[in-house]
């Protein structure tokens, strides 16, 4: 459904800029003075067919334009925070020492009472959504941000459809949309679930876990991790790990600093099946894990690498699903976004039975 109204949503979007401007140039400066001529003894002029029009469409075109940035894929919402803070705090502070003093000195001139025009509704919004995008803004910018997990890279410690709560302050504090540190509170250490940049595409947030710190010589061997070439500590669980999705994978209990995790992975190249019958999950391939390479199946080959100064290794938990370090390098400290903490909601629109109460509260170990 969504797609099918896409053309449509970015048309509407694409035209709210400048009814918006119309709508503002008429509220500020010639609504005022329609609503003297309405006032007693005036001649009751009202809004011209074209700005009632106008008025009318620009709730429509505003939702249109938030709908649009709500789904996309890249969206920074800090920037956007930013951008209505800013936004709405120049109209108020222009209306407050530019435009009001006109408004009343114009009806004073006329001898009517200032208080028969209107305050100009984008002030009224203005003042209303000033005050709750600042400090949304300080909030999200400097103390914690939320994040969905958008995949299946750090299963089984993350799931698709996690909300969590990312530590802002965890690494320094830094400003939004440029995320430059101005205030150095503390270091990423291994083991720990990082949110940042991803490098080959900044605008899109990435969340893996934190596998070699700068000067680190780590190499991947056979789903085994060793880093300055001593082994991480790993325990096989007896049991395999399904989930009707995934099928059959060894998960191991690792331990990276002082982060003790599940990892997951499959000794031999996994099967990659159309969706299996037993997941409950739309449009999610199946996955098994059996005794033998399977004929065609893919297997990440081995890694080896020091990691240069002020960069980091991200991997993922789901070793032989994860889009990591591994294939596209480094990731520069100042791609850091935070350190993920606790999971406060899960729901993934995609699966079957609702959400995972169970995971809400869940300390990101």
């Amino acid at each position: 459904m969504l797609q099918t109204l896409k053309p449509l949503i970015e048309l509407l979007s694409w035209l709210a800029l400048p009814v918006t401007l119309v709508c503002i140039a008429d509220d500020w400066f010639l609504r005022p003075r329609r609503q003297l001529r309405a006032a007693p003894g005036g001649q009751g002029e009202r809004d011209s067919p074209v700005m009632s029009i106008l008025y009318s469409v620009l709730p429509v075109l505003i939702i249109a334009a938030v709908v649009r940035l709500l789904v996309s894929e890249t969206l920074d919402f800090s920037a956007v925070l930013l951008g209505i803070t800013v936004v709405t705090g120049i109209v108020w502070a222009i209306d407050s020492l530019l435009v009001r003093p006109q408004r009343v000195a114009l009806a004073t001139a006329a001898g009517r009472d200032p208080a028969l025009i209107a305050e100009p509704g984008t002030v009224d919004y203005a003042r209303s959504f000033f005050p709750v995008a600042l400090v949304v803004l300080l909030l999200r910018s400097f103390i914690f941000e939320p994040f969905r997990i958008p995949s299946d890279s750090m299963m089984p410690t993350l799931l698709d459809g996690d909300f969590i709560i990312v530590n802002k302050y965890a690494y320094g504090l830094r400003l939004p949309v440029i995320n430059k540190k101005i205030v150095a509170v503390g270091e990423p250490q291994r083991g720990d679930v990082v949110v940042f940049r991803y490098p080959p595409n900044p605008s899109v947030n990435f969340i893996k876990r934190l596998v070699g710190l700068p000067g680190d010589h780590v190499e991947v061997r056979d789903n085994h991790i060793y880093v300055n070439g001593q082994p991480v500590e790993s325990q096989p669980d007896k049991e395999r790990f399904s989930d009707g999705c995934y099928v059959n994978f060894v998960q191991a209990k690792e331990k990276l600093g002082n982060h003790e995790h599940i990892a997951m992975y499959c000794p031999v190249a996994i099967d990659r099946q159309p969706v299996l019958p037993s997941c409950n999950r739309r449009g999610v391939r199946g996955y098994v894990c059996g005794d033998e390479d399977a004929p065609g199946g893919g297997k990440i080959g081995p890694f080896d690498g020091i990691v240069p100064p002020g960069h980091y290794l991200m991997m993922g938990d789901n070793r032989d699903n994860s889009d990591d370090g591994r294939s596209w390098g480094w990731v520069p400290e100042e791609n850091l976004v935070g350190r993920a903490s606790r999971i406060w909601f899960n729901w993934d629109l995609g699966r079957s039975g609702g959400p995972k109460w169970s995971r809400i509260g869940t300390k990101i170990p």
